[in-house]
């Protein structure tokens, strides 16, 4: 089947879909397009250097524990993208929900830009950059807030002004647990769809890419640049760019 046939197969399978039976589960490619870097691409953020140590290693909670300092400057460089604005496949997914379609966005980015689009049944399985809590007192801190604490900061490193704690992001590390309510959110969502649509994702990151297991219903579908491990139980598998598949 040509890509433009399995494109025209999907909008005819969202088109049929019962109210509240589909689920978009993404990954990093679903915000690539809003100029977001992806995670493993040749281009992606685990590609680039920054000094004699790995991103992948720059957001552990070991080395954001360890080194503070060098974790926000990592940070705040590389993972934070204050005017990124939603991409087609945003606004599409915000459109199905509002027409009673899409009953849950499940995503492992951090962006908060398919609330942005107006999404409002969005669950962050690694958290959100948008949020942040002090490590001492629990205050809360917006993005705004976080990064004037950053830049207030002699080491750069945020602190409360309350207590004087860390205001750490409300993002899950590498070495962390998933938040278990939004985990088990994410499970009920899936197991109750008919049309799974996972897209801009490689499934190789658990627990999330599991999260496939607990479909049942009656179409799989993924879109990806490139081939995913869980392409062969998929009902349709297109290799394109999500918005390019969902902009219409």
């Amino acid at each position: 089947m040509s890509a433009e046939n399995e494109i025209r197969t999907l909008r005819e399978w969202i088109g049929a879909c019962k109210p509240g039976r589909m689920v978009f589960f993404g990954g990093a490619g679903v915000s690539t397009e809003s100029g977001i870097p992806d995670f493993r691409s040749p281009d992606g953020l685990y590609a680039q250097k920054y000094g004699d140590v790995s991103p992948e290693t720059m957001i552990s909670r070991s080395y954001f524990d360890r080194n503070p300092q060098k974790f926000f400057e990592f940070y705040f460089d590389r993972m934070i993208a204050r005017e990124a604005m939603p991409n087609r496949a945003h606004l599409k997914l915000a459109e199905l929900e509002d027409a009673g379609t899409l009953s849950a966005v499940v995503t492992q980015n951090i962006d908060g830009l398919h609330q942005k689009a107006g999404s409002c049944n969005v669950l962050e399985l690694h958290g959100s950059v948008l949020r942040n809590y002090c490590m001492g007192c629990g205050r809360f801190f917006d993005l705004d807030e976080e990064i004037a604490l950053h830049e207030a900061a002699e080491d750069g490193v945020p602190r409360c002004p309350d207590c004087g704690r860390i205001a750490k992001p409300d993002v899950v590390l590498y070495e962390e647990g998933l938040d278990g309510h939004i985990l088990e959110e994410s499970i009920n969502a899936i197991a109750r769809a008919d049309l799974l649509v996972i897209a801009g994702t490689s499934l190789a990151v658990y627990p999330a890419a599991g999260l496939i297991d607990y479909f049942k219903g009656d179409h799989l579908v993924i879109i990806n640049l490139a081939p995913t491990p869980r392409d062969r139980y998929a009902s349709l598998c297109v290799t394109a760019k999500v918005g390019e598949v969902l902009g219409y």
